[in-house]
Formats: C-alpha cells, structure tokens, sequence
C-alpha cells in the first residue's frame, strides 16, 4: 500500500506539468469541423420539436374552437 501511495505521489505532479505544456492557444480545423457538425445535430433536432409544438398548439386551440361552436 505504502508503494502504491509513492508512486501516485510521484506520477500525480508528473502529469500535472505534462497537462500544462500541452494546451494549444488555437484550435484545429478539425475541431471547427467536429463543433460544426454537432451544431447541425442540435438544429436537426430542434426543428422537428418546433413542428410538433406547433401541432400541439394548434390542436388544442382548433379542440376549443369546436367546444364553443358545440355549445352555441
């Protein structure tokens, strides 16, 4: 247990530093690319869930619109 404790101990800081020398200040065009498909992912499944709001709007006011002439 005592090892293990040491070597985490010696590894943990290593990493650290070798973290902090790879941080790049621009981005890749593949990450331009990868950020703009997931974009288009959100928007395709936005616009259905814009559509079937829509409908459900429209039912419900299209319902009581008949509730009222029903009642006349």
């Amino acid at each position: 247990m005592r090892t293990i404790a040491t070597l985490i101990g010696i590894i943990a800081p290593a990493t650290a530093f070798a973290a902090e020398n790879a941080v790049e200040t621009s981005a890749s065009p593949l990450v331009w690319i990868f950020a703009g498909f997931c974009a288009l992912v959100v928007v395709a499944q936005i616009v259905p869930a814009v559509m079937l709001m829509t409908g459900i709007v429209k039912g419900l006011v299209a319902t009581s619109e008949k509730e009222v002439e029903a009642k006349n």
